[in-house]
């Protein structure tokens, strides 16, 4: 298990370190270069060098890209002119509202998922099953924004039941101070990821009711729930148990978008300004962010599989 958990970080650092060169190798073939892009198309030859020469945007690239992987290594992403404030600072305030954003609609998505994939497969074939899973593929398909718009426009502009606008206030107690303000962005987020769970989950329980071991059990006489809890649910939970690790990405990707939509400052709406303010620095800094929890999931869900299943050789 050590030299297999070895291996994969040593995967993991490989695969981080091929995305900060991608990113480096971006953010140089912007037109006018970052100096350019960051001072504004006004800016004269005289302000890009002087630019340039202050974060030596001015000597060869691989001395570039290993100075600023020095800088990444020790937290330091560099400084947001846009925002007057460094970027490191900006990801500490931000980051911790996204991971209770997609936390929060993770839980969610595995109490309402796993029931449901459960009396899916119990209930194949029946009418419930086949509503389930239409709409499983509509919410699966329907894009983030769109589920986000029809969700205000419902629940906010119709029902009056919920605020259109997240908490603005920094800091995370008011998260939970005005947690209805929180319920449209986290069941925003979580519906792709329940129509999504809810299919493996039902899957998951079909394979496994058809095994040898659930008939042996059926024929000692364990009734049809004893079957499901103790034999059926705890090997079809071993599929979602490693998803959740791969979830990371998925979260952050519709946390982009639903931050958006409900102004949540987290690191998603930081990056959706960024990115119309050509706010590089902080681009670079949260995709590296993205890319490093990313990796980070990819082992845990590695790991977690190996642990659950020992039919897995590592």
């Amino acid at each position: 298990m050590i030299g297999y958990i070895v291996r994969r970080l040593l995967q993991a650092v490989l695969v981080v370190l091929v995305v900060t060169i991608i990113v480096f190798i971006l953010l140089h073939q912007l037109p006018g270069g970052a100096a350019r892009a960051i001072l504004g198309p006004r800016a004269t030859a005289a302000q890009i060098a002087d630019f340039n020469a202050a974060n030596g945007y001015d000597q060869p690239l691989v001395i570039q890209y290993f100075r600023q992987l020095g800088q990444w290594v020790t937290g330091d992403f560099g400084f947001s002119i846009k925002l007057n404030q460094s970027v490191g600072s900006l990801l500490v305030q931000r980051m911790p509202k996204t991971i209770i954003l997609g936390l929060l609609s993770l839980v969610l998505t595995v109490i309402v998922a796993v029931p449901l994939g459960i009396y899916q497969a119990v209930h194949r074939n029946k009418s419930f099953d086949y509503v389930a899973t239409g709409l499983s593929f509509i919410f699966y398909a329907a894009p983030t924004f769109f589920i986000g718009i029809i969700m205000i426009e419902i629940f906010s502009q119709n029902l009056g039941w919920f605020p259109p606008e997240a908490p603005q206030s920094d800091g995370i107690g008011p998260i939970f101070q005005e947690f209805d303000a929180m319920i449209l962005p986290i069941v925003t987020l979580a519906l792709l990821s329940i129509a999504g769970f809810s299919r493996y989950m039902r899957s998951s329980v079909l394979d496994n009711i058809d095994q040898d071991y659930v008939r042996t059990a059926r024929a000692k006489g364990a009734s049809p729930s004893r079957v499901l809890a103790h034999h059926v649910l705890r090997n079809a939970l071993i599929p979602i148990i490693t998803l959740l690790g791969l979830s990371l990405p998925a979260l952050f990707a519709g946390a982009l978008i639903t931050e958006s939509i409900f102004n949540f400052p987290g690191m998603g709406l930081l990056f959706w300004q960024a990115a119309q303010a050509s706010d590089y620095p902080v681009e670079l800094g949260v995709v590296i962010i993205t890319a490093f929890a990313t990796v980070v999931g990819n082992l845990l869900a590695d790991v977690s599989l190996a642990v659950l299943d020992p039919r897995v050789k590592l």
